[in-house]
């Protein structure tokens, strides 16, 4: 089952006694793993009643603020091959938080809009994550807001790396 479909998030990734980390230790990607596992963990509580995973809210803010978007768009913003966003959606339409409109103008397209259901969920579940994040936000401090914006110049560092036109695969594909 791929994560898209599983609402189970992955386990602490807590340092172990007795486990010689090595390089880990001293990377930048191992900690924000570490952190990103915590987090994800932490928002699961925050949401357990709804069965939804970060990328299932995510998608329904976007659904909800973006209306008619499209299946391709949505994977895009999100960052998921088309077969992701495709099982994104149908568990959305599973759920009776989202439905696929015909597009008007174009009979071969269709956009994705929230059901009234949807839109209750979607209301109760920003409260529980905006609390999660407040909660978060005191926890850090002063911290809080210096961290989210070097993990936002950090994406866009480590994306204008990935895409330079001279960048090349450092490892080959299998």
């Amino acid at each position: 089952m791929s994560k898209t479909d599983s609402p189970d998030p992955e386990g602490l990734m807590l340092p172990v006694p007795g486990v010689d980390y090595g390089l880990l230790d001293g990377l930048l990607g191992y900690a924000l793993r570490r952190a990103q596992n915590a987090l994800y963990l932490d928002f699961y509580r925050a949401t357990a009643e709804w069965d939804v995973s970060p990328q299932r809210f995510a998608a329904l803010v976007l659904i909800a603020r973006n209306p008619g978007l499209r299946q391709g768009l949505l994977g895009q913003a999100m960052g998921l091959h088309r077969s992701g966003a495709l099982r994104l959606t149908d568990w959305l339409t599973a759920k009776g938080w989202a439905e696929r409109r015909d597009t008007p103008g174009d009979a071969r397209a269709w956009g994705l809009h929230l059901t009234s259901a949807g839109r209750r969920r979607l209301a109760q579940l920003q409260q529980a994550v905006a609390e999660h994040d407040r909660t978060l936000a005191a926890a850090l401090g002063d911290q809080g807001a210096a961290l989210k914006a070097g993990l936002e110049r950090l994406a866009w560092v480590a994306t204008a790396q990935s895409t330079a036109p001279d960048n090349k695969p450092r490892r080959p594909k299998p």
